[in-house]
């Protein structure tokens, strides 16, 4: 049997020209090869990447996951792809044969849908945000989850032709949730694999100015969008009370708060909720959808 063709979409704003260098080349080095790499520029030109890839400009930001979409949609109908792993520009790829790998998971079980990379520092440290899983303690541990890492992953072609590609109105938090919730209900399977392994600076989410803003309305929206009705109270419910225990500055409190208000008032996208059945198969994995 044929190992499954790999694409590549890495999207840049242009401000990281030397991790972006160093990215590439990680991609270049790999012991089974790209078939195609797509390099999607959010609001710039990409006219200084001397690289043989797929160069996409865009004249504004639509986003991570709007640029992201351009690679994807770009991959998909070419037909030239059967997985499409997605990086970071700021991440690197430290081993050479993490193409390899993923080709043989793909091979070996054509219900993968999703696979998790390990997001280490420098120092090989994985922060516990970084653990697809509740019980974050142990990053080494391999196995079925229900989330993934937007960093670095791979994507069935086949099932993105089945589910839709990213939700690019997010913008920025939680459309990995809304997307591995749309792919857990078709029935794909996420796997976490710690031996694929993104080196990547350690950073916080809210160094971003929009980040509570944004985290609060999409996860009202991606409740509204994918959870049956008596969960949708108990989800936003958790998650109101965990920030109301977490945040400690006051500027972040009210932007959260007005980006939870604002997922309550403006339109979510189309409402389809996930069957009782993939809750149920969520919470055996450890991870019930209402935390």
């Amino acid at each position: 049997m044929p190992l499954p063709r790999i694409g590549v979409v890495i999207v840049t704003m242009g401000n990281r020209p030397a991790e972006l260098d160093a990215l590439i080349a990680s991609v270049n080095k790999q012991d089974s090869a790209a078939a195609r790499v797509v390099l999607v520029g959010s609001a710039t030109p990409l006219t200084d990447v001397p690289y043989d890839v797929t160069k996409i400009p865009l004249e504004d930001n639509p986003g991570c996951p709007g640029a992201r979409n351009v690679g994807l949609r770009a991959l998909i109908d070419s037909g030239e792809v059967d997985v499409v792993v997605e990086l970071d520009d700021d991440g690197l790829l430290v081993a050479d044969d993490v193409f390899r790998q993923v080709q043989q998971l793909y091979a070996h079980d054509p219900a993968l849908g999703i696979v998790s990379f390990r997001i280490a520092d420098e120092h090989g440290e994985t922060q516990r945000r970084h653990v697809p899983r509740l019980r974050a303690g142990d990053p080494m541990r391999r196995g079925l989850v229900t989330s993934f890492l937007g960093g670095g992953h791979a994507l069935s072609v086949p099932m993105l032709r089945q589910i839709g590609i990213w939700a690019g109105e997010f913008r920025f938090g939680h459309e990995e949730s809304d997307l591995a919730w749309r792919a857990l209900d078709a029935g794909w399977k996420i796997l976490y694999e710690p031996g694929l392994v993104l080196r990547h600076p350690k950073t916080s989410p809210a160094r971003h100015a929009v980040y509570y803003r944004y985290t609060a309305r999409n996860r009202v929206w991606i409740a509204r969008r994918r959870l049956p009705v008596p969960l949708v109270p108990v989800y936003l419910g958790v998650w109101l009370a965990l920030t109301l225990a977490r945040i400690r500055s006051l500027t972040g409190l009210k932007a959260w708060c007005a980006g939870f208000l604002e997922g309550v008032r403006t339109p979510c996208g189309p409402r389809r909720p996930m069957r009782w059945r993939t809750v149920w198969r969520m919470t055996r994995l450890g991870r019930p959808p209402v935390v």
